[in-house]
């Protein structure tokens, strides 16, 4: 994990000297595992992220807004009460470990000096934020609750002593001298990067392997003096925030990376670093979990609509025959003198063939010759009127699939806010059935925008599901506004709030479509863009559905660096 314990030691160096000291004036719990504190420091507002995610945990500031519960859970409520207006007064680290300790310091509801601490523990699925009461030592709540019967060392429930996790007995590598990196490494054994882990706190393997591959030739004197060099640099905190993009992975640390081969990039803080690596990553995984029934339907109904499309072609092929039914119900017409009841099959002459050829025509015996005519007349028109139903079904079913596959590409870049509008529409259109609480009114709110500035300063709006779309095309946007959508790709309307906009701004605009649409892995992505008064909806089409003329088509490759340079 790139959040190791050095990585943290790094990031309460960042927090001691933008927060420290600060008053803490609100607190929210937009998600389960994570909370948001807003700390009033050196005269500006901070807005600090603590996250128990099982994969995301960290501990952070951050630029990034999130949308907040109409109620708040109750452990958010506990935090109200015990944190609010309260002052910052340290923050710090349990050795190289990843551990976080808050102390905080203010008075009770009756005006007694009371001392917390907001422990944030970063340990992968065991990762949790504590609140404490520093002079019992005693656990108030915390954001996940574990018992005896699942950790035998401590309990984090209520009520409990508050006990650090079991010392791993490591030597500090900041204060490792090359002798004693020499000790601690059998350099016969190999696996060096596995043995530096293992006998070095706060030390990740890849940061393990990255002294490694700096040593060159790994030796028993260029492996020690890596260690020593890049330690150094970390004990003077002289950091360099990198993001390094490699094999369709990424990864970030507080110095580059030179192992790993692929673009890297870095930046002026530890947080700006994280949020941009996990823009958008513990959300996904945030809507993956409340929309997988939702997926699941859609791509359900998705298949079910290709099986259908499949026996509907089928019957097609076998109302073809139309024109057969109707020539041997003729031929029969005309020769009805030489049919008998009871006949299984009759040889006439086609009269209808230029060489007068023979056509064999089976006869059901249980009906009389006039009515084997008849039923053949019959089979012509049923399968006459059959092909004509049938392509509408296979026209309809088509479309079908082109709404699922829109919707499932929606919910790949939703919010949870997006899901549950996302769930509202199927409702809506009769694929799932919610039930309504009695008692409860249904609240017909305007869907939310996504809202971004291009580098001119011109507004561009987002919508980023079918009811944002049909709201953003139909209601928002004026009729001389620039609107863009991806070419024949499932994905948002995007619109540009002026009626002239720069070069500049129609590319930017572009790239924030084909970021939000099928093709947000794909390079040169065509984008049609047109006047908003060229865009259609059809009647009776399906929500987000529309036709437009007049396009022209930019290609852009999606970018998430320009999309969050954007996001207003």
């Amino acid at each position: 994990m790139s959040f190791d314990g050095l990585f943290t030691r790094a990031m309460v160096h960042e927090l001691v000297s933008t927060i420290k000291g600060g008053r803490i004036n609100k607190i929210h719990q937009p998600y389960k595992n994570e909370i948001i504190m807003i700390i009033r420091a050196n005269g500006k507002n901070h807005k600090v992220l603590l996250s128990a995610h099982p994969s995301y945990a960290r501990v952070q500031l951050s630029s990034h807004s999130y949308d907040n519960p109409s109620e708040p859970p109750m452990f958010c409520m506990l935090l109200r009460k015990h944190l609010e207006g309260y002052i910052l007064e340290d923050v710090k680290q349990i050795e190289l470990d990843r551990i976080i300790v808050f102390d905080i310091k203010g008075r009770n509801e009756i005006g007694d000096i009371s001392n917390k601490q907001l422990i944030i523990e970063i340990m992968g699925r065991h990762s949790n934020i504590i609140v404490v009461d520093k002079e019992r030592n005693m656990i108030l709540d915390s954001i996940k609750h574990v018992s005896f019967a699942v950790n035998s060392h401590r309990a984090i429930l209520p009520g409990q002593e508050y006990i650090l996790p079991p010392e791993q007995h490591k030597s500090n590598p900041l204060e490792a001298s090359q002798e004693d990196v020499l000790k601690k490494i059998d350099f016969n054994s190999g696996k060096l990067d596995k043995q530096i882990v293992e006998n070095f706190s706060g030390v990740s393997p890849l940061l393990a392997k990255e002294i490694i591959h700096r040593s060159g030739l790994a030796n028993r004197q260029t492996v020690p003096a890596a260690f020593t060099s890049l330690m150094d640099g970390i004990r003077s905190h002289s950091y360099r925030p990198t993001l390094t993009q490699y094999d369709q992975k990424e990864a970030f640390y507080m110095l580059p990376i030179e192992r790993l081969d692929g673009e890297s990039k870095e930046f002026d803080s530890l947080s700006e670093l994280l949020d941009r690596f996990y823009f958008g990553k513990a959300e996904r995984d945030r809507v993956k979990q409340q929309g997988h029934d939702l997926e699941r339907l859609m791509k359900n109904e998705r298949d079910k609509n290709i099986l259908k499309i499949e026996k509907l072609k089928q019957t097609l092929k076998e109302a073809e025959n139309a024109d057969q039914y109707q020539l041997f119900g003729e031929l029969l017409t005309a020769n009805m003198f030489a049919l008998q009841k009871g006949m299984t099959e009759i040889d006439v002459v086609n009269y209808y063939d230029e060489n007068g050829a023979m056509a064999t025509i089976p006869l059901d015996p249980l009906k009389s010759p006039s009515e084997n005519a008849q039923l053949y007349f019959s089979k012509y028109q049923k399968a006459k009127k059959a092909v004509i139903a049938v392509q509408e079904q296979i026209e309809k079913a088509h479309l079908e699939i082109e709404y699922f596959e829109g919707l499932i590409q929606q919910i790949e870049s939703a919010s949870p806010k997006d899901i549950e509008e996302i769930r509202e529409e199927l409702s809506e259109e009769g694929y799932l059935r919610i039930k309504q609480k009695k008692g409860v009114k249904k609240k017909n709110l305007k869907p939310t925008l996504e809202k971004y500035c291009s580098t001119d300063g011109t507004e561009i709006l987002v919508g980023k599901n079918n009811k944002q779309n049909d709201y953003l095309t139909n209601k928002v946007a004026a009729r001389d506004e620039l609107w863009l959508h991806t070419k024949d790709i499932p994905g948002s309307h995007v619109v540009i709030r002026s009626k002239e906009p720069s070069e500049s701004t129609i590319l930017e605009a572009a790239v924030l479509a084909a970021y939000f649409s099928k093709a947000k892995e794909s390079s040169s992505v065509p984008v049609d863009y047109t006047l908003v008064r060229h865009v259609k909806k059809p009647s009776g089409a399906k929500p987000g559905f529309v036709i437009y003329d007049h396009q022209q088509t930019v290609y852009v490759t999606p970018d998430a660096d320009k999309v969050l340079s954007l996001k207003d």
